[in-house]
């Protein structure tokens, strides 16, 4: 199982602002501030920010997307409208998606440094 992921940003001031808001509807805080790093998470840090200044801004080909859990579709769209609020980008607005084995509710952002961070929940059926 993972334990955490990080992710390489050029402005760590900027990025962890970026995050702090988009986290934010995904139950994720602001936990640690060091020098080169920033994590966010729930009671640990599960997701960190590392400085690199000289980084290029992430190819869109890559293929490398980040995924995190939703507690529901509202937490996906206040994810979705932080990152675009905040400089992001929109890579796949919120709704339902289907998945290999069932249905899910998602949407994909890229933040200022061209990563894809998607935010999801499985919605309990009506």
């Amino acid at each position: 199982m993972i334990d955490h992921i990080s992710l390489a940003v050029r402005d760590l001031a900027a990025a962890a602002a970026f995050y702090e808001a988009v986290l934010a509807p995904l139950g994720l805080a602001r936990l640690v501030d060091r020098d080169a790093s920033v994590g966010f998470g729930k009671r640990y840090p599960e997701f960190w920010l590392n400085a690199r200044p000289a980084l290029a801004p992430v190819a869109e080909d890559t293929g490398v997307h980040i995924c995190l859990r939703a507690p529901d579709t509202a937490a996906v769209d206040a994810f979705h409208a932080a990152a675009l609020a905040g400089g992001g980008r929109d890579a796949g607005a919120p709704g339902p998606r289907q998945a290999a084995m069932t249905t899910y509710y998602g949407a994909f952002i890229r933040d200022p440094d061209g990563n894809k961070v998607e935010a999801l929940t499985f919605p309990r059926p009506t």
